[in-house]
């Protein structure tokens, strides 16, 4: 694992000591490791959404989808078990 110095300003370190303390964190570095994660999270679903956007429409997913997708699920050969 790497290691990164940051600097904060006093209210900021008080901040983050609170969150620590009250969300129960072990650390400030998991706290901002938790932090880094959420924000990876949201630029993918970002991403993911822009996708969508930019895509063709896709079909409506009306009673006759549904039903096909039932169809197909009950002609599905049972799962082999291990």
């Amino acid at each position: 694992m790497s290691t990164m110095n940051i600097s904060l300003p006093d209210a900021l370190k008080s901040f983050v000591d609170e969150q620590v303390n009250s969300r129960g964190f072990g650390t400030s570095s998991e706290y901002v490791r938790e932090l880094i994660r959420k924000d990876q999270d949201r630029v993918q679903l970002r991403e993911l959404l822009l996708a969508g956007a930019g895509s063709k429409p896709a079909d409506p997913a009306d009673e006759a989808y549904f039903e096909a997708l039932r169809d197909r699920v009950r002609r599905r050969p049972p799962a082999s078990r291990s």
